[in-house]
């Protein structure tokens, strides 16, 4: 076989293998891109769960709130018959005690309306004696005048005073039995109010019971319902992280997009940059510090990478003269090996050399490297998730989003990827960047919800 032939067998080798290569990283982000549709259906279906959740709970929270004042209201009910009826029962003690006094009396009336009675007849026997003798008997009885009138005004007043005396104990006997009649009535009033407010008290507390265990259905029902809504919200947000991870190469650094979204508060306060523009501009560059860079600095002089995974040398790794050794000052001055410090590889055209979650030039970080040691207190690191954060924020704030406009945001946008806006051929990356904004705003306000 001669050299020439040789030469397009190898040829068509490394072409079969780029296509293979290129092919099988179509159908992975195909794959992703499908894995993600499918979770974002399921957090869609989620979140209706999620709403119609808390509506339930809403309803269920306000039965058991009713449920709860007619429970408290009965209480007190019950509290106030409770107190009438020790109240009747007082009374109808003290009535008790009163009849008896009165009964008392009137027994002692009755003996003394029996011994009158007995005396009255003893005295009526004598006016008898002396009604049958005549005047001049009665007269002649006696041994003078005197004792004559003596005894028959004796007599008279006599029958005078048992008639008075008789009538005052038959008025008091008949007053006693009035008075003796009226307390019998009261108390058996009371009784019977007594035995009433007895009845009421056992009905209500009968409602009572029913009402607390409805009360208490309506407890265990609210505690599951906020139960399954915490399951449901908990899945939301395990697929709001996974639908993170899809959107780049996972790594054990990442934030969360929960992280991310405190962090990019965090530099809004000293930027005036609107988070979820923030986090659309580092999604669109680096995935948010979920693919810092695939490639080391292999030659110091001439700038040549290499991929970290695959070994593939890149002549144009980073611009020797530009950022070479500016990227050797910042891993110097941040103790880091210059040669293990992932940078990003170069595209089919210029140079790569980009550095951490903010893919900042070094030339470009050292524009910037003063202001971030003034806010930070210390030497800026570009791989760290908060210091490019910053820089981001400080280069799209200088660029005019810190306005929180649309023109000001698609402004920094163009800035930030080209460094002008006058180039149309870039205004995809700037209409990409606003549109995942939007969307990221979206997950914010859903996640400051739930």
């Amino acid at each position: 076989m001669d050299k020439k032939k040789i030469k397009i067998i190898v040829v068509v080798f490394v072409i079969v293998g780029m296509l293979l290569t290129g092919l099988s990283s179509v159908f992975a982000q195909t794959n992703a891109e499908q894995e993600k549709s499918k979770l974002e259906q399921q957090l869609a279906e989620l979140e209706s769960k999620i709403i119609a959740q808390e509506r339930d709970v809403t309803i269920t929270q306000a039965e058991r709130e009713r449920l709860q004042y007619e429970v408290s209201n009965i209480k007190k009910r019950i509290d106030q018959l409770n107190a009438q009826i020790r109240q009747a029962e007082a009374t109808v003690k003290t009535l008790t005690g009163q009849i008896q006094q009165t009964q008392s009396s009137i027994n002692t009336t009755i003996a003394k309306i029996e011994d009158l009675r007995r005396r009255l007849s003893g005295n009526l026997r004598s006016i008898y004696e002396e009604d049958k003798k005549s005047t001049i008997e009665i007269f002649l009885s006696e041994d003078n005048i005197s004792d004559f009138f003596n005894s028959v005004f004796g007599l008279e007043i006599l029958s005078s005073e048992t008639r008075n005396i008789l009538g005052e104990i038959t008025t008091l006997k008949v007053n006693l039995e009035i008075e003796k009649d009226n307390l019998d009535g009261k108390r058996t009033e009371t009784e019977k109010m007594a035995r009433i407010q007895a009845l009421q008290a056992e009905e209500t507390r009968r409602i009572q019971a029913a009402q607390e265990a409805l009360l208490r259905d309506a407890q265990n029902k609210e505690a599951n319902q906020k139960q399954e809504l915490e399951t449901l919200k908990r899945q939301a947000a395990e697929i709001r992280a996974r639908i993170f991870e899809l959107a780049g190469t996972p790594t054990s650094e990442a934030p969360t997009f929960e992280e991310a979204y405190e962090i990019a508060l965090w530099v809004e306060g000293l930027t005036g940059v609107r988070p979820a523009f923030l986090l659309a501009i580092l999604q669109q560059e680096s995935n948010i510090g979920k693919n810092v860079g695939q490639c080391y600095i292999a030659d110091a002089t001439s700038g040549a990478s290499v991929h970290v995974t695959t070994g593939q040398r890149y002549s144009n790794g980073i611009h020797p003269t530009r950022d070479l050794p500016k990227l050797l000052a910042i891993a110097n001055e941040l103790n880091l090996d210059p040669y293990k410090t992932p940078v990003s590889c170069p595209m089919s055209f210029g140079y790569g050399g980009a550095m951490g979650p903010a893919q900042f030039i070094p030339s470009t970080w050292e524009l910037y490297r003063g202001r971030l040691q003034t806010l930070l207190g210390r030497p800026a690191n570009p791989w760290m998730i908060n210091d490019s954060f910053l820089a981001s924020g400080i280069l799209l704030a200088d660029s005019g989003a810190k306005a929180k406009t649309i023109a000001g945001e698609w402004k920094a946008a163009m800035i930030y990827f080209s460094g002008s806006t006058t180039n149309s051929a870039y205004y995809f990356y700037a209409d990409q960047v606003l549109a995942r904004a939007d969307a990221i705003q979206k997950d914010i306000d859903k996640m400051l919800k739930y």
